[in-house]
């Protein structure tokens, strides 16, 4: 059944629609702070279950993924000439993936990392929450 908020106009997208367009696509943002600051970095990304794995070098988010941190992820998808678009957001700490059995079976996973050199360590991001919202085209009265 679609809903459409009525302060913002915009369909909110069902939880099993969020989690079909996060499977269909292969690229996305996670956002993280560090240092008190925001950073917004693009990502190759898998789907392990209902949680986005990337893999990625010693550095920031890896940072973050070692201490635990809280991060957005997002992923957008439009059409310039329908003026439409969607984009889903998922919240929840990230961390570093370590277990063995894990290891082995990201491995699986058809995730090679797009950005030149070594991505040897492999970050998962376990939702807490889930969100989805459209653009739909308003109906003339």
């Amino acid at each position: 059944m679609r809903f459409v908020d009525r302060r913002s106009g915009l369909e909110v997208i069902e939880r099993d629609e969020c989690l079909r367009l996060l499977a269909a696509e292969a690229v996305g943002r996670v956002a993280v702070v560090h240092g008190g600051r925001p950073y917004l970095f693009p990502v190759n990304y898998a789907l392990d279950g209902e949680a986005i794995v990337f893999r990625t070098a010693e550095g920031t988010k890896l940072d973050a993924a070692v201490r635990g941190a809280f991060a957005v992820f997002e992923i957008d998808g439009h059409d310039r000439e329908l003026r439409s678009g969607w984009s889903v957001i998922t919240t929840g700490t990230v961390e570093e993936v370590v277990d063995p059995n894990d290891l082995d079976r990201l491995g699986q996973l058809d995730l090679q990392p797009w950005a030149p050199g070594a991505r040897a360590h492999w970050v998962r991001l376990r939702p807490a929450s889930l969100s989805g919202r459209r653009i739909v085209t308003r109906e003339e009265p």
